[in-house]
């Protein structure tokens, strides 16, 4: 079942992160951060089991952008990633956006083009790290 801004938990979105991204648990301050900026966030449960997650931001006009899409390694393969996608772009698209962004890796370009629908782009990036 996928929920909309749900309740978020930040040790429980942390976690999630931490599996699905292959990288040890830091416990950010997840809620917060998406109150204050975020047009709505989206969970994938199974039961009461946060399985996936995915963020839109948005700059208060016409374009949202896709972040911090993660399905759990042990959920993965059973659709769950696109259906988080399919229903950022419905609230998206309901909230008035006229474009929906999303940087990725290589090897997820199958996921994001066929599976998401999305067409490629021209892009730049700058480390300000």
């Amino acid at each position: 079942m996928i929920r909309s801004r749900f309740p978020v938990d930040d040790a429980v979105l942390s976690a999630l992160h931490a599996r699905a991204f292959g990288v040890p648990i830091v416990v950010k301050g997840w809620a917060a951060q998406l109150e204050k900026h975020a047009l709505t966030w989206l969970g994938a449960f199974d039961d009461d089991v946060l399985v996936g997650f995915v963020q839109v931001a948005w700059d208060g006009g016409d374009h949202a952008f896709i972040l911090d899409t993660a399905v759990d390694p042990a959920a993965r393969h059973r659709g769950i990633g696109a259906a988080l996608v399919r229903a950022a772009t419905a609230e998206a698209r309901s909230a008035g956006c006229d474009w929906l962004h999303v940087d990725y890796e290589p090897h997820l370009d199958r996921f994001y083009r066929e599976r998401c629908g999305f067409r490629p782009t021209r892009a730049g990036l700058i480390s300000l790290g």
